[in-house]
């Protein structure tokens, strides 16, 4: 529908019943809920002297029929609709290039964990060569698949401080099933120290308050490291 407003006025979004509103109905709705024309408008942000950004989308809709034939379209033909310019065609163009993009995007496989040397190798190059202590976690499905890596603290030489909130923040906003705690000793002698046992075995314990299982913690040394749980501390 094009809305046909009074000789003089300058219209605007504004104007327009909230629920006629594309941001406002994205916002209360879902972007799922807008049809073709109004993510286009949202796109173009404004209208013209004669035309709201609303109108301006559906004429450029009526010219190219679906988003196939938008898609395929020049900046020279969409910057020719009157209204449009040659601005609001690069703001079109370029959004239709970043979605034609995504959907030639494939995720690379996700890194599965099957043993501590799994873990290791995921991060021992980089840990290995830091100077300071680095504690992090990796998030894992209920596959064992890594979901993500979370850098929860940096410390000094010899030390680095945890706290089980930050250990599970991130498990619990990406809906990890587990996870596996690892830090690096700077020494390179991968040995845990007393402190290292009591941290893991808290924060063990605190997992099983959330629901998340800690599978174990590895310490990075001098390309070597050591499984708390293969060596029976967990």
């Amino acid at each position: 529908m094009v809305f046909v407003y009074r000789t003089g006025e300058k219209p605007t979004l504004k104007e327009l019943p909230e629920d006629l509103r594309p941001r406002e109905r994205l916002f209360k709705e879902g972007a799922g809920s807008l049809s073709d024309a109004e993510l286009l408008a949202i796109l173009l942000r404004t209208g013209s002297k004669e035309a709201t950004a609303l109108d301006l989308a559906a004429l450029i809709m009526a010219k190219f029929q679906n988003l196939k034939r938008l898609v395929d379209a020049s900046v020279e033909e969409l910057a020719e609709i009157k209204g449009v310019g040659m601005a609001k065609a690069c703001q079109v163009k370029a959004a239709l290039e970043l979605a034609r993009r995504l959907a030639r995007c494939t995720e690379s496989p996700r890194p599965s964990i099957k043993s501590p040397d799994d873990a290791a190798a995921l991060v021992m190059e980089e840990m290995r060569c830091l100077d300071r202590e680095h504690f992090r976690v990796l998030l894992l499905n209920t596959k064992n698949q890594v979901v993500g890596v979370d850098e929860v603290s940096v410390g000094t030489l010899n030390y680095s401080a945890v706290h089980p909130r930050e250990i599970f923040r991130g498990a619990i906003k990406r809906s990890a099933a587990s996870v596996i705690l690892v830090h690096n000793h700077p020494s390179g002698d991968p040995a845990p120290s007393r402190e290292d046992i009591e941290v893991t075995q808290r924060l063990v314990e605190a997992g099983k308050i959330v629901g998340i299982q800690v599978l174990d913690h590895i310490v990075v040394g001098e390309k070597r490291y050591v499984s708390l749980k293969a060596e029976g501390l967990i």
